[in-house]
């Protein structure tokens, strides 16, 4: 299997999305996936004809997490490099995600589960089909958390409710991952591409600059104190008041017509 196949990719309205593609292996993350992820990541993130990502799953789950058959195979043959993967791949992987400077959309379409889930939560926007469920599963396999779950989590849901998450490793249905708010919507299978690229499009076609500048003030605010936050937010606001998306939001406004945002 060739890297195109383990990771597919599409374009369209400006809007670039990832298809992690080993549906028979529930899209479980083998070296290969996730290197291809993190340079399709990398790619999409300087990529300025991107201005929107999808990341989905094909087949009937997201993503199963590590791939377990890999990892205990080379880690049976002498092969130590599995115990380095946390740095060499999720790691940075969830940090080309969480700086991403355009929005991130994760279209959950099954289940997903340990780092496969941690993809999802790294994303800004998380909408799931009807039969999606999370579960944070490292408790089962004698690990703790990895690619960044230990604070994306209880940003989502609360420190308390992660917790209980990552102890008790329980599935979280789609339905209960939106009334925790886990998710923002969850609608049925056959309409998730669809809907998820109808968000994504939107996004696409608005203020990325300042949807760049909205990621990262929110991330500043998140691990600083309030005059921090302040200054970040001053500073933000100066930067984009230069910026031509800022003109014409306002010229559009005074002439009662749509504006034409173009990320800059």
């Amino acid at each position: 299997m060739t890297t195109e196949d383990v990771l597919r990719r599409e374009d369209a309205d400006g809007v670039r999305t990832l298809t992690l593609n080993r549906p028979k292996a529930y899209n479980s993350l083998t070296v290969e996936l996730k290197e291809s992820l993190l340079r399709e990541l990398r790619q999409a993130a300087s990529d300025d004809e991107v201005r929107a990502l999808v990341l989905t799953g094909a087949g009937k789950a997201f993503c199963a997490g590590q791939d377990l058959k890999e990892h205990i195979g080379k880690l049976r043959a002498g092969d130590d490099s599995p115990l380095r993967t946390v740095s060499q791949h999720y790691n940075p992987i969830i940090k080309t995600i969480v700086d991403m400077p355009k929005p991130v959309i994760a279209a959950v379409n099954g289940p997903a589960a340990g780092a496969g889930a941690a993809l999802a939560y790294a994303a800004d926007v998380r909408i799931a089909a009807s039969s999606a469920n999370f579960m944070m599963a490292f408790a089962k396999v004698g690990l703790g958390p990895d690619s960044g779950a230990s604070w994306t989590l209880q940003r989502l849901i609360g420190y308390g409710r992660a917790l209980e998450l990552m102890l008790l490793a329980r599935t979280v249905e789609s339905e209960e991952a939106l009334r925790i708010g886990l998710v923002g919507e969850v609608v049925a299978d056959e309409n998730l591409a669809a809907r998820a690229h109808e968000l994504a499009a939107g996004l696409a076609a608005g203020p990325t600059a300042a949807y760049s500048s909205i990621k990262s003030t929110m991330a500043t605010a998140a691990r600083s104190t309030l005059d921090e936050a302040l200054a970040e937010e001053d500073a933000g606001q100066a930067r984009l008041g230069a910026t031509a998306d800022h003109a014409e939001a306002v010229a559009a406004f005074v002439d009662k017509r749509p504006p034409n945002f173009r990320g800059r």
